[in-house]
C-alpha cells in the first residue's frame, strides 16, 4: 500500500498543471480592446514663421560723466542701486569752482554798485542841459532885439554845446555799465552752472548699471563715470537678414521669448536700423518689450515674426511621447495602435508642425490613454 500513495499524489499534481494551461490562454486570446479617441490628420494653415536672435537693451540709457576735471570726493551709489530723477550721485571737489563763483559773484556786485553814481552823473548833465538851452533860448531873443553883443550870444551857445555834449557823455558811460553790468552778470551765471557741475545727479529715475569710479579718483571731462539705465522700459535688439528686409514693418506684433523670463511675450517693432552691416549681411530690428521687473540689459532673446500662412500636417503637443530624443505618436491602424516616430518643427498654440513621419488621413491617438504601448488592441471612440 505504501508505494501507491506517491503515485496517487504526482498524478493530482499533473492534473492540476494541465488545467491551468488552457485558462491562461483563453484568458489573454480574449484580452479587453482599449478605448481611445483619434484626430484625423489634413493639411492646416500654419504661420510661416522666421526667428531671429538678439540682446535685450534698455530704451533710455545714459553714461554719466563730468563736464570738469576734479577729483571725486564722494560716489553715493553703487551698482544695482535704484535712483530717482535729479538725486545727487558723485560729488566732486569743487573749491577751485567755488573760488570762482565768488570772485565772479563780487564783479557782479561792483558793476551795480556804481549804478547811482552813473544815474546821479546822467541826471546833473541833463539838468545842466537843459539850463544851457533855456539860457540860449533867451539870448537868442535878445540877440534878435539887438539887446545883447554877439560875443555874449556866442557864449551862451558855446555853453549849450558843451552841455549837450556832456548830457551824451554820461549816457555813454550808462551804456558802458549796462553792458559791463551785464557781462558779470554772465560771468556769475557761469561761474554758477560751472560750480553746479560739481554735483553730477540723475537725469532720470532708474538704475545704476556700471560704476566705474572711486573716491579720490581724478574726473576727466568725458571720462564715464557711472551708466544709467530707465526702469522698466526695455526693447529686444535682433539681427535680421537682409532678405526679410521687406517684411519687417514697424509696428508688426512679435511673438518674444526670452531664457532668463520663460514663456513668450507680445512685442512690437518700434524701430528698424535700414543700414545693412556688410559683414553678417543683416540689420537690426529693435522690438519694444511690456515692462516687467524680471528684464534686465542684457538678455539673450528670441523674436518670432510671423511672414505669412502655408499648409503643413499638426499634432496636439499632448499626443507626443518623448523618450529621450526620440519623438512619437500612436496611430491606429487596423484596430492597432502603432508607435510612429516624427519630427517636429514649430509650435504654435498647443499644436506642434509634424515635418515627417505623418501623412494626411493618419488616425492620430488623443488623448492617449495611460499604459498604451506598441501593438496593443484598441478601440476608436468618438
Amino acid at each position: 500500500m505504501k508505494p501507491m500513495f506517491p503515485i496517487l499524489i504526482l498524478a493530482a499534481l499533473l492534473m492540476a498543471g494541465c488545467g491551468e494551461g488552457p485558462k491562461r490562454v483563453e484568458a489573454d486570446g480574449k484580452a479587453a480592446p482599449i478605448a481611445v479617441s483619434t484626430l484625423t490628420l489634413a493639411p492646416a494653415e500654419w504661420p510661416a514663421v522666421y526667428e531671429a536672435t538678439g540682446t535685450v537693451r534698455a530704451r533710455t540709457a545714459a553714461v554719466i560723466s563730468s563736464r570738469v576735471m576734479g577729483n571725486v570726493r564722494e560716489v553715493r551709489v553703487h551698482a544695482g542701486d535704484r535712483v530717482a530723477a535729479g538725486q545727487p550721485l558723485v560729488i566732486l571737489d569743487s573749491r577751485d569752482l567755488d573760488a570762482g563763483y565768488r570772485q565772479a559773484e563780487a564783479a557782479f556786485s561792483e558793476a551795480r554798485s556804481a549804478v547811482p553814481e552813473v544815474e546821479n552823473a546822467v541826471g546833473a548833465a541833463k539838468a545842466n542841459l537843459d539850463l544851457a538851452q533855456v539860457t540860449f533860448g533867451r539870448m537868442k531873443d535878445l540877440f534878435a532885439k539887438r539887446s545883447v553883443s554877439n560875443q555874449e550870444f556866442d557864449e551862451a551857445s558855446a555853453k549849450l554845446k558843451v552841455a549837450q555834449a556832456g548830457y551824451e557823455m554820461a549816457i555813454a558811460k550808462r551804456v558802458q555799465l549796462t553792458a559791463k553790468i551785464s557781462q558779470a552778470e554772465q560771468g556769475f551765471r557761469s561761474a554758477e552752472v560751472m560750480r553746479s557741475y560739481a554735483e553730477l545727479v540723475a537725469p532720470f529715475a532708474g538704475v545704476v548699471t556700471e560704476k566705474q569710479v572711486e573716491p579720490g579718483n581724478l574726473a576727466a571731462p568725458g571720462a564715464p563715470l557711472l551708466t544709467l539705465e530707465r526702469e522698466g522700459a526695455y526693447r529686444l535688439e535682433v539681427s535680421v537678414e537682409e532678405s526679410k528686409l521687406g517684411a519687417v514693418r514697424i509696428g508688426s506684433p512679435v511673438g518674444v521669448s526670452l531664457d532668463a523670463v520663460g514663456g513668450t511675450i507680445q512685442g512690437r517693432v518700434s524701430e528698424i536700423v535700414p543700414v545693412v552691416d556688410a559683414a553678417s549681411r543683416a540689420f537690426t530690428a529693435k522690438i519694444d518689450l511690456p515692462a516687467s521687473p524680471q528684464l534686465r540689459s542684457g538678455l539673450f532673446g528670441r523674436a518670432r515674426f510671423e511672414l505669412g500662412r502655408r499648409e503643413t500636417l499638426a499634432v496636439p503637443a499632448a499626443a507626443v511621447q518623448s523618450r529621450g530624443q526620440l519623438l512619437s505618436v500612436f496611430v491606429v491602424e487596423n484596430g492597432i495602435a502603432r508607435t510612429r516616430l516624427v519630427t517636429l518643427g514649430d509650435k504654435s498654440g498647443d499644436r506642434l508642425e509634424a515635418l515627417s513621419g505623418l501623412n494626411p488621413g493618419d488616425k492620430v491617438v488623443f488623448p492617449v490613454p495611460a499604459g498604451l504601448e506598441d501593438g496593443a488592441k484598441v478601440e476608436v471612440r468618438p
